[in-house]
Order: structure tokens, then sequence, then C-alpha cells
């Protein structure tokens, strides 16, 4: 899935922690980082969300409720 216009950095990684399974991140490589790790987090922040602000991410979500919850966040930012 597509999540778009992340502006809130730490909002988004506070929607990733409730996620009950595995979150990852697919970069334009195919390679998969899950996003629910702490290292992997803070090594986003300094790359990815360095300006503030991230257009789009592909995110694979393994659990139909986090699928729900990442959706949730992307129409509403709750």
């Amino acid at each position: 899935m597509k999540i778009q216009n992340i502006d809130n950095v730490e909002k988004f990684f506070d929607v990733v922690n409730q996620c009950k399974g595995v979150v990852e991140l697919v970069s334009p490589e195919g390679d998969r980082i899950n996003l629910k790790s702490k290292l992997s987090q803070y090594l986003s922040m300094a790359t990815m969300f360095s300006n503030g602000y991230v257009r789009e991410l592909d995110i694979v979500a393994h659990e139909k409720e986090d699928v729900e919850r990442l959706i949730q966040y992307m129409y509403q930012g709750e």
C-alpha cells in the first residue's frame, strides 16, 4: 500500500508501533525494512524524513487490522 503526505513523523511511527504484526517499508530496489524496529525508525527519520515531510512511502502490513489502522491514519491522520 502507498502511504502519502506524511507531515507528522512522530504520529506516523506511533501508528506503526500500535500495529500488531510486521510493518515493512519497501525501498525502490525492493528491499524491505521493518518499521517496528527502533533502529530502523531512527535511520528512516535521519534519511527519508530529514525535511520533515514525505510525499509517498510503499508499506507492507501483514495483518488485516494493521492495514485498516494505516488506512485510517492516511485518510484521517489518526
